[in-house]
C-alpha cells in the first residue's frame, strides 16, 4: 500500500559544526521542485564567497528516486552522501540540505570530512520543525460550465486543491487531489453527469 502521507521541513533551519578549525554551516531548506535548489543555492555562495566547498543533497518526492548528492570538489563520497544520509535517516523529504566549508588549515581526511558534514547537517535538520503533509494526485478534470461549481464541491469536500482553471469553451481544471481521498474523490467526479477526466498524472 502506497504511503499516504509524508515529513518535511515546515521552515528553513541552519546549524555550524567546528574541527579543527574549519567551519561547516548546514542549511536546510524546505523544497518542491529541483529549480529549488539553484534558489537556495547561488544566494549562499555569493554571501559566503570566502568558503572553500558548498557542498549539497536534496530528495524530492515520496517514491525515492527524486535526490542527489553532490561533493563539490571533496572527496568523492565524503560530503554529499553523508548530507543526503542524514536527510533520509531523518525520514524527510522535499528537502534540500547545502553545507558551506570555511577551510580551517588542517586536512580532516575522509573519514573527518564524512563525520564533519553528517554532524552539521543532523543538527540542523534536528533544529528544525517539521510537518506532515499529504500524498497528492495531480488530476485534470473537464466539465461543462453547467457542472462547474458541482465538481468545486465535490473537491473541497474531499480536500483537492486546484492550481489552474481555465474557463474557455468549456471548464478544465488541475487539481492536486490528497492520495487518501483519491478514490472516492475521482469516482463522485465520474458520477457526475458530463463529467470527464482526461488525464490522470502522478504529481
Amino acid at each position: 500500500m502506497s504511503a499516504t502521507r509524508y515529513t518535511t521541513l515546515a521552515a528553513p533551519a541552519t546549524a555550524e559544526f567546528k574541527d579543527k578549525g574549519s567551519r561547516f554551516i548546514a542549511h536546510a531548506y524546505p523544497i518542491v521542485r529541483v529549480e529549488d535548489v539553484k534558489t537556495h543555492l547561488d544566494p549562499l555562495r555569493e554571501a559566503h564567497h570566502k568558503a572553500r566547498h558548498w557542498c549539497y543533497a536534496w530528495r524530492l518526492g515520496t517514491d525515492g528516486n527524486q535526490f542527489r548528492a553532490n561533493d563539490d570538489g571533496e572527496p568523492a563520497g565524503s560530503a554529499g552522501r553523508p548530507i543526503l544520509g542524514q536527510i533520509d535517516s531523518a525520514g524527510l523529504t522535499d528537502v534540500l540540505v547545502i553545507v558551506v566549508r570555511y577551510f580551517g588549515g588542517t586536512l580532516l581526511g575522509v573519514p573527518g570530512l564524512i563525520h564533519a558534514y553528517k554532524t552539521a547537517t543532523a543538527q540542523a535538520l534536528a533544529a528544525a520543525q517539521t510537518l506532515e503533509q499529504d500524498v497528492r494526485q495531480t488530476v485534470q478534470l473537464r466539465c461543462d460550465y453547467p457542472h462547474l461549481s458541482e465538481a468545486l464541491r465535490i473537491a473541497k469536500q474531499h480536500d483537492a486543491e486546484v492550481l489552474q482553471q481555465n474557463l474557455q469553451l468549456d471548464c478544465r481544471l488541475l487539481l492536486a487531489v490528497p492520495l487518501a481521498q483519491y478514490a472516492a474523490c475521482t469516482q463522485a467526479w465520474l458520477q457526475t453527469r458530463a463529467m470527464m477526466i482526461n488525464d490522470v498524472l502522478p504529481e
